[in-house]
């Protein structure tokens, strides 16, 4: 049988995938399960492949110390510290369950209104809906080879 021992990554926080859309004000409602994590704090922030990636400011901070840990001397480690940090904002509830995200992440992820909001361990992702089942679709014929390849990377299934 074949299982993902996600205990050595630390406890499981975010999981599962849910469909919602952002209002005209850019507020996105996020699912219940997901709350009880972002209420001592939450950032969003630019992520890869054309999504959003946000963090529980425990999850941000830890993050936050290991990327100051890379060399300023290196141009990739620069680059990508830019980019990350200063699309980072921190965002809260409101009584409604939602979050306002900034028209400048709405604009890179290219999300105007439907969207899939994925839990991925420590982080969600915010993607936009057409843009995610094309990534999905993508990525499901190669998803056995993906795991023959974490093999090598001492993953336990």
């Amino acid at each position: 049988m074949w299982y993902i021992n996600f205990r050595q990554w630390g406890d499981c926080m975010f999981m599962g995938e849910y469909q919602h859309n952002i209002d005209t004000k850019g507020r996105l409602i996020i699912p219940a399960k997901f709350r009880e994590h972002m209420m001592a704090g939450f950032v969003i922030t630019r992520g890869l492949d054309d999504c959003l990636f946000g963090y529980p400011m425990a999850e941000w901070e830890k993050l936050e110390q290991k990327l100051k840990q890379l060399p300023l001397t290196k141009r990739d480690n620069r680059a990508f510290t830019r980019f990350f940090f200063s699309g980072a904002t921190e965002v809260d509830l409101d009584k409604s369950g939602r979050i306002n995200i900034p028209n400048n992440l709405l604009s890179f992820a290219k999300i105007e209104k439907e969207c899939v909001i994925l839990g991925v361990s420590n982080r969600i992702e915010i993607w936009d809906q057409a843009k995610w089942q094309s990534y999905y679709e993508d990525s499901t014929e190669s998803f056995a080879d993906l795991a023959e390849n974490m093999f090598d990377s001492n993953i336990d299934f």
